[in-house]
């Protein structure tokens, strides 16, 4: 799950904004126009799906139809092709209107030109700031959201209940009252898992890129400098206390979680499902920070993107900016695909406990990067901080340096 990844009041009033002016064949003027409000909706909007989201959108498209008159082709493609198939596509007139999937896509999409920006205006104040700001890039907004998942800290309640912690140490101090094998467990493994991580890593001020004024990330590095070096002699002091454990990967840690072997456990919605049906009486609650500024987790968002050459985008943005956007619509997403909405009057209503305290823990999250800088990221990190929680890296500054100019370096070459 590590890039899965892996969220609202609606403002119901807002005039339609559309990134094309007629609903006809013509694929070349995406160009901003607002029809006027008594203008018919006709023709025939395709929708992509892969095999994973597919049940969830059936029942959403056909209310669409049933509201709007409008027939939607839903064309179900492999997970494995969906995207690339969009952006090989896309540019000979034979890709959809509508994608469905990851906001870590966006970057790509743009960088090849086949998505289409969307304006949200006064509706983006409805989503949370994580879920608006993850199809974000440069500056322009190119998906709507629809649902969101992040990690958080998961506790089980036979073991302690009612913790204070404010901070990660006192944290695993308060664990380690339960007697039990591990502390906290975080998953790493012979490669390590630099997600996992990641809430303690921003609590130290060092996340991965800077991000400019509108949200979206830069290609600028901003895990080096200070507090790069704060947050890697966290990582040896946690080593050295056997908190954090390089034998330790995503399936011992679940396991041993299972088995009451750890009253606290770093991970995500996908497993707390196997927790629940084990009998477990768990608890979602935020990460504490480490290193005195807030801990934020990746987030990871699902969503709706539009073609660049939509051969219908007064279709494509009367289903994705009007209609995606409601709370009936984001609820019934919820409740067919048991992710969190990325509405916050639909999230508010979530009545599930486990999924809220997801929310709570996700809220101000980090949007996994999708520039394509990210993809020179993931080895030297996760290598690097397994080298140093292990300690195979006696100096923790020295590698984290070393480790920062090897990413810049693989950034440098493209």
């Amino acid at each position: 799950m590590r890039r899965s990844i892996p969220v609202v009041a609606a403002t119901l009033g807002l005039a339609l904004t559309l990134t094309a002016c007629s609903g006809s064949g013509d694929s070349g003027d995406n160009s901003s126009a607002a029809p006027s409000e008594s203008a018919a909706l006709t023709g025939t909007l395709t929708m992509w799906v892969d095999e994973t989201r597919i049940d969830v959108m059936k029942p959403i498209v056909d209310e669409f139809t049933a509201e709007t008159g409008v027939k939607v082709d839903l064309v179900q493609k492999v997970s494995g092709d969906i995207r690339t198939d969009f952006v090989s596509q896309v540019p000979t007139g034979e890709g959809p209107d509508v994608i469905i999937g990851a906001h870590d896509w966006t970057g790509e999409f743009v960088n090849n030109g086949v998505v289409a920006p969307v304006e949200l205006g006064d509706k983006a104040d409805g989503f949370l700031e994580s879920a608006v700001t993850a199809f974000t890039y440069d500056g322009q907004q190119y998906g709507v959201p629809y649902a969101i998942e992040n990690i958080a800290l998961v506790r089980n309640n036979a073991l302690l209940k009612d913790t204070t912690a404010t901070t990660f140490d006192d944290l695993v101090t308060q664990a380690k009252s339960a007697g039990t094998e591990f502390s906290v467990l975080i998953q790493q493994g012979d490669q390590g898992d630099a997600y996992h991580l990641y809430p303690l890593q921003t609590s130290f001020g060092a996340p991965v890129f800077k991000q400019d004024s509108t949200g979206s990330y830069t290609n600028e590095l901003a895990l080096g400098g200070a507090q790069g070096d704060a947050f890697a002699a966290y990582l040896q002091k946690l080593g050295q206390e056997k908190v954090l454990d390089p034998a330790i990967d995503g399936d011992k840690a679940k396991q041993a979680f299972l088995d009451g072997k750890a009253p606290y456990i770093i991970t995500g919605p996908w497993n707390t499902t196997a927790f629940k049906d084990a009998g477990m009486d768990i608890t979602v609650l935020p990460v504490p920070s480490a290193g005195g500024e807030e801990a934020k987790p990746f987030v990871g968002v699902q969503g709706a993107f539009i073609s660049a050459k939509s051969k219908n985008p007064v279709l494509a943005n009367e289903f994705v900016t009007n209609f995606l956007t409601t709370e009936k619509v984001q609820t019934e997403l919820y409740k067919a695909g048991g992710r969190l909405p990325a509405l916050k009057t639909a999230a508010a209503k979530v009545d599930d406990p486990i999924l809220a305290g997801f929310n709570e823990a996700g809220a101000t999250g980090a949007p996994m990067p999708s520039i394509p800088e990210m993809g020179s990221v993931w080895s030297f990190w996760g290598t690097t901080e397994v080298q140093i929680i292990g300690g195979q890296a006696a100096d923790p500054a020295g590698a984290w340096n070393t480790m920062t100019a090897n990413i810049q370096g693989a950034i440098d070459a493209g």
